[in-house]
């Protein structure tokens, strides 16, 4: 779909691209080619798509046997897509926001892998809530802001690195395919876009350790400039954690920046055989 073709349908369907919504519409086919040899979608699985938008990719998927389910906001473009795609008995649609959908029950425990266009304001929201879901998608291919994709890839030590890089490192290995300048989509966004692929660790920590690490990190990361020691004192008794710190070879002056994914779940892993933490409820 070229820009013309696009603006057209736009104002068929009394449709301004919304800021707000994130809509920023892919209009170059050559990312799209790029991004299916990607993914190379097959016939029979599961795909979740997230925000389909005008259906660009979906046409693709469906064409390529997939059995597609969408999720799209936006209740005008929901409704184009059902109309265009009633005949395909591989396609399912739901309206309403990724962000608030329960994925368990979509999927029970079935393999899918998801694919998203996800609008800047909610991609750090909806990859919290996938990656922690009990059956959480095999593998993601996912087009986000080029920011955050360098904070979901970032390492141990840099400045990008943060809570979410860690809570996502625990669940999936994540790398950058390629960055997409504004001008392939209409409207062109303000920033650079990444295109990313989520690949699920296996085999998969186990959820209760998450929980508590994911505790840890939080507390952690809630002052980067203070001693992680220092911060976590809030959660378990001193005794306690020099003990953890001791086994596992830490500095009592590290930060919780100079912690790998791995540093968290295996302190968890030591904590929580020696006592139950004291939880706040600004922890969870």
């Amino acid at each position: 779909m070229n820009k013309s073709d696009l603006c057209a349908l736009l104002s068929q369907l009394e449709l301004h691209p919304s800021r707000k919504l994130g809509q920023n519409f892919l209009l170059d086919t050559n990312l799209l080619e790029a991004m299916l040899r990607d993914a190379v979608p097959r016939a029979g699985e599961e795909i979740l798509e997230i925000g389909p938008g005008t259906g660009i990719l979906t046409e693709r998927l469906l064409a390529a046997g997939a059995q597609v389910t969408a999720i799209e906001l936006d209740h005008r473009l929901a409704e184009y897509l059902q109309e265009k795609y009633r005949h395909c008995s591989n396609f399912r649609l739901l309206q309403g926001d990724a962000c608030k959908m329960d994925y368990d029950a979509l999927f029970a425990s079935r393999p899918y892998r998801c694919l998203a266009n996800l609008p800047y304001s909610c991609g750090s929201v909806f990859l919290a809530e996938i990656s922690t879901a009990a059956n959480p998608p095999r593998e993601m291919y996912v087009l986000l802001q080029k920011e955050m994709g360098e904070r979901l890839t970032a390492t141990a030590g840099s400045k990008d690195y943060g809570l979410l890089t860690v809570r996502l490192a625990w669940r999936y290995r994540i790398k950058i395919l390629r960055t997409i300048a504004p001008e392939v989509f209409f409207p062109p966004p303000d920033v650079w876009s990444a295109y990313l692929q989520f690949q699920l660790r296996e085999p998969q920590p186990e959820s209760e350790l998450c929980v508590l690490a994911s505790r840890l990190a939080v507390c952690a990361f809630s002052q980067r400039r203070k001693k992680a020691l220092k911060l976590l004192q809030s959660l378990y008794d001193p005794a306690q954690l020099s003990a953890a710190y001791a086994a596992l070879g830490l500095s009592p002056e590290a930060r919780a920046e100079e912690w790998s994914p791995e540093v968290f779940l295996s302190l968890a892993g030591i904590l929580s055989a020696l006592s139950a933490p004291t939880i706040r409820k600004d922890d969870v």
